[in-house]
């Protein structure tokens, strides 16, 4: 196969204040602040994740794996400068929206930048979900595989709470899968979440 030339993903410019920006109160810049925060780190894990058509399938799941990592990070750090901002339950609030929006977006572009991937969703079972030994919610996977050869999954799996809000996404890939076999894997959220917590499979391929 012919290797393409790779280009270098173009890093975001970050907004010029304007006068209305320097007119607004401080706290209004800084959740504008905060926002460019989360916005380059969606973009990051994209160009991240939509390298996959030049890699291998171990490197595909690599890049999944770490665009999640990423965007988690970054939704930590951004919610942390929210909440120094503002204060108070308001923050609260807003900082747990960031985080869930901000996983969210790194567990989609991972698994939209798998090329090629066949949609798997009817392959895969999600159970209960349980506290794991961090102290954050786990939900395992039962991956069976209906199809004709062996694949390999990358799936999205959202943490929701009883109403259907998102509340955290994880990417989960498993290795290969013989036809009319069956894999275990576990979800993890990567922050604790209260209340009465469920799981769905929002999104998965096969390649």
């Amino acid at each position: 196969m012919d290797r393409q030339p790779l280009t270098r993903a173009s890093h975001p410019t970050p907004p010029r204040a304007t006068a209305q920006d320097l007119d607004a109160p401080p706290l209004s810049r800084r959740r504008r602040a905060v926002a460019g925060v989360l916005a380059v780190a969606v973009v990051g894990a994209a160009a991240l994740a939509g390298c996959s058509s030049e890699k291998s399938a171990e490197s595909v799941a690599s890049s999944a794996a770490a665009a999640v990592k990423q965007g988690a990070s970054a939704a930590a750090s951004a919610a942390s400068a929210l909440a120094s901002a503002a204060g108070g339950a308001g923050s609260a609030i807003a900082s747990a929206q960031a985080q869930a929006s901000a996983a969210v977006s790194a567990a989609s572009s991972a698994i939209a930048g798998i090329k090629g991937g066949l949609d798997a969703k009817g392959d895969i079972t999600v159970g209960a979900v349980t506290t794991g030994s961090d102290g954050k919610p786990q939900a395992p996977l039962s991956i069976t595989n209906h199809g004709q050869q062996s694949y390999r999954y990358a799936i999205q799996v959202n943490f929701t709470d009883e109403s259907g809000k998102v509340l955290d996404a994880a990417a989960v890939t498993v290795q290969d899968v013989a036809p009319g076999q069956s894999a275990q894997a576990t979800a993890h959220a990567h922050r604790d979440l209260s209340g009465t917590v469920k799981a769905e499979v929002a999104n998965a391929v096969g390649y």
